[in-house]
């Protein structure tokens, strides 16, 4: 048996549930072995791993027992990416980075292009610079004994960001060259499991909220999905598409079958998501081979859950690595780099090299006689200019020439002279200045007292109360408007239950109310 398992780990380098407690130089590689060993399968592949190269450590790289792959994103940092581990039982005889073949290495690459004339040498570049897609080959035995081969197309499809529109068009073209690639190595006599998270819920039955959706079935995305499958059962002769959804085949009317939910409403605890998640496989690979599909949505540490396959087949193992694997890199295989590798050399043109060489013979020749007049030319201490001597500390206090200085001939008036200009007063508005004066200081002092009263109050007093909800009449939670526009970064509270279904009253009401600045 063959058992194949595709989870979006959102972000590899993330401490998984129970493993807090261990070292951090140790915890990514006991993170990473427990992931493989609970999920128990031949070949694991993983997305959004969130890693690039030089990010990548050797814990994360190499796992005893597995050989890994990884596609990184060339573009951003923490972004994207994804990654192949398979157990050394289930070594792949091939492995290739990208759908385009353009980040092929020359030796142990799976091959198998079709026909890419449609799309320009930088579109492709485009599409496969964001690490989204890895192809490991495998050979395999079927009960009969007979040899066959098996591509694996690990994927991380791209989200259509609503207030993106070019991300639509980014998203359909790289579904176009997913199929492009995945009907060539048909072709060419390969089986194909295509395998990861597509960002497309193909049915209404695959989205909690199908029917208050716009459009449902007009989606891009679900059209393209249609032409890709096969929209009737297993033990149909007639199909669509060249590609079976391996979960509909073995549970076809399964609702709440989801393995995707929003962390930040915690929609996971009520079931309330949608399956952008799968594993499809050939026709024939499908129908002769395939034993189960199941989801694990028991597995927690990700806003996904895994998905899986069991196939009837056994692998055979290929003698050596592909070259893409990790252990591979320079980083991580022991080998000593020299300086040389980081240094690219500089093409220069004949006339250029003639200037340069007459320069440093000029060069040369000028450092000779400045040594050799060095004794005579160079300046003692003592004879030195006092322009170049060790300045003294009150040459940084000398007054500014932008300031006017006082003229020694104006003499100030001194302080009794200031008292004899000024106008006597009488007795009696000496008395009332006094009364004014006294006045003055009782209503400071009372101002003051009232500002001191308000503002112990309103530190004793402690945060305002926390709002009921209109729906359970519980504390509400108080969150904060991130998406850009005139309420960025408001805040506001609303019901602090999982969100769910309408009709669910365990589920969260629709209670909201705009936060008072404090």
């Amino acid at each position: 048996m063959l058992r194949v398992v595709s989870w979006n780990i959102n972000g590899i380098r993330r401490p998984v549930q129970g493993v807090a407690n261990q070292e951090p130089s140790n915890c990514a590689a006991v993170a990473v072995g427990r992931i493989l060993d609970e999920l128990d399968a031949d070949i694991v592949c993983l997305q959004e791993t969130k890693v690039t190269r030089d990010a990548l450590t050797e814990p994360l790289a190499i796992v005893e027992g597995y050989n890994s792959y990884f596609s990184f994103s060339r573009n951003r940092s923490g972004y994207s990416g994804v990654a192949t581990f398979c157990k050394d039982n289930a070594t792949p005889v091939a492995a290739e980075e990208g759908l385009s073949g353009l980040f092929a290495i020359q030796n142990g690459n799976v091959g198998c292009y079709g026909n890419m004339d449609e799309f320009t040498q930088e579109e492709l570049r485009a599409l496969d610079s964001e690490g989204r897609a890895l192809l490991t080959q495998h050979k395999i035995r079927t009960w009969e004994g007979k040899e066959r081969i098996l591509t694996l197309i690990n994927v991380y499809c791209p989200h259509a960001d609503p207030g993106r529109p070019e991300r639509l068009v980014f998203k359909m073209r790289f579904y176009r060259l997913l199929q492009i690639r995945a009907e060539a190595l048909l072709a060419a006599g390969s089986h194909v499991i295509i395998l990861g998270d597509l960002n497309t819920a193909h049915r209404p039955i695959d989205h909690w909220d199908a029917v208050n959706l716009e459009c449902f079935e007009e989606d891009p995305g679900r059209k393209w999905m249609d032409s890709l499958l096969s929209n009737l059962g297993c033990q149909s002769a007639s199909h669509v598409g060249p590609f079976i959804d391996s979960y509909r085949c073995f549970q076809p009317k399964q609702e709440g079958a989801f393995t995707c939910w929003s962390a930040v409403t915690g929609a996971r605890h009520l079931n309330y998501g949608s399956r952008l998640d799968y594993v499809l496989g050939d026709r024939t690979l499908v129908i002769d081979t395939f034993q189960a599909s199941f989801l694990l949505p028991e597995v927690m540490g990700s806003d996904h859950c895994p998905v899986g396959a069991v196939l009837s087949v056994s692998s055979v193992p290929a003698k050596q690595c592909p070259p893409l694997c990790t252990r591979f890199l320079p980083e991580f295989a022991g080998t000593q780099l020299k300086i040389l590798r980081f240094l690219v050399p500089l093409e220069q043109s004949p006339v250029l090299e003639q200037s340069a060489l007459q320069h440093n013979n000029q060069t040369r020749v000028q450092t000779c006689q400045n040594k050799a007049q060095g004794h005579s030319t160079r300046p003692r201490p003592s004879q030195a200019g006092s322009g170049r001597g060790q300045k003294n500390l009150k040459s940084y206090f000398q007054p500014s020439r932008n300031c006017p200085q006082a003229s020694p001939d104006i003499e100030l008036p001194s302080p009794p002279l200031m008292s004899a200009l000024m106008t006597p007063k009488t007795p009696e508005e000496e008395a009332v200045a006094k009364v004014v004066k006294g006045r003055a200081k009782a209503s400071e002092a009372k101002d003051e007292k009232e500002v001191r009263t308000s503002f112990w109050k309103s530190v004793l007093a402690g945060p305002l109360r926390t709002p009921l909800c209109g729906g359970h009449r519980e504390p509400c939670v108080m969150r904060t408007v991130k998406k850009p526009g005139p309420n960025l970064g408001r805040r506001f509270y609303m019901c602090a239950r999982p969100r769910g279904p309408p009709t669910d009253p365990s589920s969260r009401c629709n209670f909201f109310l705009w936060s008072r600045p404090s």
